[in-house]
């Protein structure tokens, strides 16, 4: 466990605030990162004077398990899931509605290492910001169901990686 393990990290830039919930033991997970990365990423999407709030949760599998199955009705547990609290439409006019909860990202460190080794031959710190970032565009409104929103969806999601890997 690192040493900010168990505590909330919290950073604002003006009108955006990212908190990072720490909440899973057995893998030490870097907050600061993670939340530079979300506020990056919620920066480069526009919301940086919006007045904004997105919380971070690095969970355990039995957690990850639990929530899983009680909102995807999925068995077992899975590498991240997104808890959007505003509608696309509301996200378009962010500027003129105040401070906005936009939602949660849950993320299963040992899920996400486990299949960057065993199944897609990266590093985990790549899984862990694609996992951020793909969240996090769940959050805003976009999807992967359909052909062309998944190309829409991945296109954003390697830009913003492509800034993160490169600093």
């Amino acid at each position: 466990m690192n040493e900010n393990s168990g505590l909330d990290s919290q950073q604002k830039n003006a009108d955006l605030t990212v908190v990072v919930v720490d909440e899973c033991d057995e893998i030490d997970v870097d907050l600061d990162a993670w939340q530079t990365l979300a506020e990056q990423v919620l920066s480069s999407e526009g919301l940086a004077t919006c007045g904004v709030e997105l919380t971070i949760h690095f969970v355990d599998e039995v957690a990850m398990t639990e929530l899983n199955q009680t909102h995807m009705d999925s068995s077992g547990p899975t590498d991240v899931l997104a808890f959007p609290l505003l509608e696309p439409a509301e996200i378009a006019q962010l500027s003129g509605l105040g401070p906005q909860l936009l939602g949660d990202v849950v993320i299963c460190p040992a899920v996400a290492f486990r299949q960057a080794e065993e199944v897609l031959g990266r590093n985990a710190v790549d899984e862990l910001a694609l996992l951020l970032v793909h969240g996090i565009l769940h959050l805003l409104g976009h999807d992967h169901y359909h052909p062309e929103e998944r190309a829409v969806m991945e296109a954003r999601q390697d830009e913003h990686l492509a800034k993160f890997l490169h600093e």
